[in-house]
């Protein structure tokens, strides 16, 4: 097999991996790229394991990358929210759908935002041990951190995500259901229906970047939510919304003519959206975007 057969069969496991370390698109194809320019010069025979070697490329590159990108985001304009991968304008009709609300869960909104906790090496071994199932000396070979040391980190991330997740999620009917059912509510600006359908403790959180107008911080509370929504309707800011998928997740779109103008994803407890994701900055809309058959390296 050639080398560009080689990295071509990697690829999609290659941006998987880079994408959620970094939580970007862009920066994700960036690196994938690097990694690609990295073994077209590399000596070929000297390379027993294709992907361990592309993997291990792509990963300290992503570290790299992540590094530098943590500090400009303390910079960012208000809360900075994951880079979609993936936008589809229809809701598929899986035949298991379970099982597709399970693969969508670790590239979900809400999954990539908490990862955002995590420091860069941390990260890093979590995803590589729990999502891409790496035994602890692969991982600590790739950090080049001890085994002992990258438990300890794998761990400690567990721990810190599993504090951020819902005890109790909910499974994909109702997802959608209870996403649909906001979507109609906030259309409306029916802030009574929309609070029916929130913890009282649920956050909003949405992503302009100082592109276009968003929340500068996140919004707490059922009730304060609602009246967002009462307040947008009221002056006719409602924009037109359909359903679709965000990173196989299903989500809310929302269109100013052609152009979309946010896409919004919701957490799931105990039958209560918990909490909501809005993107609205433009640079990290648009170019994910494809139709209802189209897929992404997920």
């Amino acid at each position: 097999m050639s080398a560009e057969s080689h990295f071509h069969d990697h690829r999609p496991r290659l941006l998987a991996l880079a994408y959620r370390l970094l939580g970007s698109r862009a920066d994700a194809e960036d690196i994938v790229q690097e990694a690609w320019l990295r073994w077209a010069g590399a000596v070929h025979a000297d390379i027993a394991d294709p992907l361990a070697w592309l993997v291990t490329a792509t990963t300290r590159l992503g570290l790299d990358r992540l590094r530098a990108v943590k500090r400009q985001r303390t910079d960012y304009v208000g809360p900075w929210l994951p880079e979609p991968l993936h936008i589809g304008l229809d809701l598929p009709a899986p035949a298991d759908p379970a099982q597709v609300h399970a693969l969508a869960e670790d590239v979900s909104l809400a999954f990539l935002a908490l990862l955002e906790q995590l420091a860069p090496d941390e990260r890093a071994a979590f995803l590589l041990k729990e999502v891409f199932d790496h035994d602890y000396p692969q991982v600590a070979s790739l950090l080049g951190h001890s085994e002992a040391n990258c438990r300890q980190m794998v761990h400690r991330a567990r721990k810190r995500l599993q504090a951020g997740r819902p005890r109790f999620s909910a499974d994909a009917v109702q997802h959608r259901q209870l996403l649909a059912r906001f979507m109609d509510a906030s259309q409306r600006g029916d802030s009574e229906a929309i609070q029916a359908l929130l913890h009282a403790n649920a956050r909003h959180i949405s992503d302009g970047g100082g592109v276009v107008t968003a929340g500068i911080r996140p919004l707490l509370g059922a009730e304060r939510i609602g009246r967002l929504y009462w307040a947008i309707a009221r002056r006719g800011g409602t924009l037109p919304a359909r359903l679709g998928t965000v990173n196989g997740e299903p989500a809310i779109l929302r269109f100013d003519g052609a152009r979309l103008q946010s896409v919004t994803t919701i957490v799931v407890e105990q039958e209560r959206i918990v909490a909501l994701y809005s993107v609205l900055n433009p640079e990290k809309l648009g170019a994910a975007v494809t139709g209802p058959d189209a897929g992404a390296s997920l």
